[in-house]
């Protein structure tokens, strides 16, 4: 597969990953992008909020991870134009132990996505894969460095974002250097921003000052309809187009883009 591969992962729970999992790749199919989402948290949130439902999920991630079916036949149409995904199921908590004493477990996902050359979103090919990780440093997140290209890293304007963030850094390293040279940080995006509290706006600055350039220009906003949308089965780009945090995706697929295209320049 051609697509780039991009990892959207941090350590932290309630970081907002799986929102922009789901709203980045709707912005992108915005854009004219194919995208897969590769679902590989247990708790399997994108899914649900792309509208697949469990009962929906008799194969899933992992399927392809365990080696036993292809992403061609466990991806399925979402309700948003031009984005697949691969569901998950709670079968990924058994994953780890499942694969204990295998040589190529780090690999699993890089030996499915290198083998997805039959699958088509509607009629193409995609161009962007969004692996959606788990809340931990654990070894369906270093699958998904090791399959990415570029990691994507979301964190929330609140006193603790900077908490975590050297292990990460420093697990995205030891990926780089031992698994997978390749891999690099495509950007950090704040989310949760609150223009009313003067502490989201130290805790921007804070990491501004930290990773420099790698933050987006983009803040997502603490947003009504971003936490409602997936109650409905929906992106907030379906739910409400119009909304702040709608609008935000938008751009931020904008610079991921135009970062993706300096990057081949």
């Amino acid at each position: 597969m051609s697509a780039r591969v991009l990892a959207l992962a941090n350590q932290k729970g309630g970081v907002g990953k799986t929102t922009t999992a789901i709203n980045l790749a709707t912005a992108l199919a915005a854009v004219g992008e194919r995208v897969l989402i590769f679902d590989i948290d247990p708790q399997g949130n994108a899914s649900t909020g792309l509208g697949v439902s469990r009962q929906d999920r008799e194969i899933s991630a992992y399927d392809v991870l365990s080696g036993d079916r292809s992403i061609a036949e466990v991806a399925v149409k979402t309700g948003v134009p031009q984005v697949a995904i691969v569901p998950s199921t709670l079968d990924l908590l058994g994953f780890e132990a499942s694969v204990a004493g295998a040589g190529d477990r780090a690999f699993r996902l890089r030996h499915a996505i290198d083998k997805a050359h039959t699958l088509l979103i509607e009629g193409g090919v995609p161009s962007y894969v969004l692996i959606d990780c788990p809340p931990s440093l654990n070894l369906l997140t270093i699958n998904a460095l090791t399959a990415a290209d570029a990691v994507l890293v979301p964190m929330q304007c609140e006193f603790f974002a900077l908490e975590g963030l050297s292990q990460l850094l420093a697990t995205i390293e030891h990926i780089r250097t031992t698994l997978n040279p390749r891999l690099h940080i495509q950007g950090v995006v704040m989310t949760m921003y609150d223009s009313r509290n003067n502490l989201s706006e130290q805790v921007l600055q804070d990491v501004r000052h930290e990773m420099g350039d790698l933050v987006y220009e983009t803040v997502i906003p603490r947003n009504v309809r971003l936490s409602e949308a997936p109650s409905y089965g929906k992106p907030a780009l379906l739910y409400d187009l119009k909304c702040a945090g709608s609008q935000a995706y938008l751009r931020l697929a904008t610079e991921v883009i135009r970062r993706e295209r300096q990057l081949a320049a």
